[in-house]
């Protein structure tokens, strides 16, 4: 069930409830309650999607140039360290197959999920964050958006191509140095085919559901000063 839509629909009804049954208490309810739903409605669509006229929306596809950097200091600082190679290296020798989703389990993705809420805060669209709980409102989204990550990862990790390069390295004296500027090199090509419409994508997988939640608050609490600019006029 979509959770804004709920929201806004049960917003309109008390609103066209008060107003058909002359109740202005009921009216009050309702408008403050779909203002504050569709103004988190559209603060939700303007992270994803550039409106005409309305400066800082489409926030992260603009600023998708930022979200590719992290993904790829995450990869060469935290995942291609020299001693988590050296440690793939001693337990995957040979001919065995190479499985690296045991070590991408343990990288702590949480500095990526900091610099995309940062990117966020610090964009034009900050201001109206703040006015919906700010960065605090989107820590829902830290562990699902790991979870993509991860998995993501664990993607690029398994590919052919990846594991060809590391086994070839293997015998290699030198190969340590060569094998983190190859690696690099192959996830600067990866992260060269993305798109800002694809980080779009990316992105709204992974925290768009658990943004309806900023609609449904939105809704709830522009109903509750409804109910009190009721009574106060009353």
């Amino acid at each position: 069930m979509n959770k804004s839509l709920l929201t806004n629909g049960l917003a309109a009804a008390m609103t066209a409830g008060g107003l058909v049954a002359h109740q202005p208490l009921l009216l009050s309810v309702g408008l403050f309650s779909l203002s504050g739903a569709v103004t988190n409605e559209l603060a939700v669509h303007m992270l994803f999607e550039k409106v005409p006229g309305l400066y800082g929306s489409g926030v992260i596809p603009a600023r998708f140039e930022d979200f590719k950097a992290a993904i790829r200091n995450l990869m060469m600082e935290q995942f291609f360290t020299d001693e988590n190679i050296d440690r793939f290296l001693s337990s995957n020798a040979g001919d065995r197959a190479l499985d690296l989703s045991g070590v991408i389990e343990q990288i702590d993705l949480g500095p990526a999920f900091d610099a995309l809420v940062a990117t966020v805060a610090q964009s034009s669209f900050g201001g109206m964050l703040a006015m919906f709980g700010g960065t605090e409102a989107l820590m829902p989204m830290k562990e699902p958006f790991e979870e993509k990550m991860k998995a993501s990862l664990v993607s690029i990790s398994g590919s052919e191509e990846f594991h060809g390069l590391l086994k070839a390295e293997l015998e290699r004296p030198d190969m340590l140095k060569d094998l983190k500027a190859q690696v690099e090199q192959i996830v600067q090509s990866r992260l060269n085919e993305l798109t800002p419409e694809l980080v779009k994508t990316l992105v709204q997988q992974m925290i768009r559901e658990h943004l309806g939640w900023l609609v449904v608050w939105g809704g709830v609490f522009g109903g509750l000063i409804g109910l009190v600019a009721g009574l106060l006029q009353a």
